[in-house]
């Protein structure tokens, strides 16, 4: 996917406690970066403005991949570029590109399906319209299955 068609992205460097002993970012910290970027998606969509802190609608993660593509090093600069792809019934599909900071370079690709559930161990439940309604406007496009 084009880097160009991620409305959101947010910086981090990488920081020494994130790499391994090739000093490069270790395979786990990815999906450490997914939830940076998930997070500051869901505030710039306007999730924490509508819902004051630990009121919002409860996600589980049930899908999570990760695809590698060229290393990230120490101290570098990433950009974590997030969308949300698709809203089903109870589950919200994020797609995810970690470039190099201001490039077009895709060091790794992903995607997490998070499932709303109506309490911490919950089953799941319908994901509220408002909630949707909020995505879809910072998208600019129907994200409903």
């Amino acid at each position: 996917m084009a880097r160009s068609e991620f409305r959101f992205s947010v910086r981090k460097r990488v920081r020494y406690a994130e790499i391994d002993a090739q000093a490069v970012v270790f395979n786990s910290r990815y999906l450490e970066y997914f939830d940076i970027g998930i997070t500051e998606y869901w505030r710039a969509a306007g999730v924490y403005d509508r819902w004051p802190e630990r009121e919002s609608p409860e996600f589980h993660v049930a899908r999570a991949e990760v695809d590698y593509k060229v290393p990230i090093l120490l101290d570098e600069e990433i950009d974590i570029c997030v969308r949300c792809s698709r809203v089903g019934r109870s589950s919200m599909t994020f797609l995810f590109e970690l470039h190099g900071a201001g490039k077009d370079d895709l060091r790794a690709a992903g995607m997490e399906v998070s499932v709303h559930v109506a309490e911490a161990q919950g089953a799941p439940t319908p994901v509220p319209d408002e909630f949707i309604s909020l995505f879809e406007a910072f998208e600019e496009m129907s994200l409903r299955a």
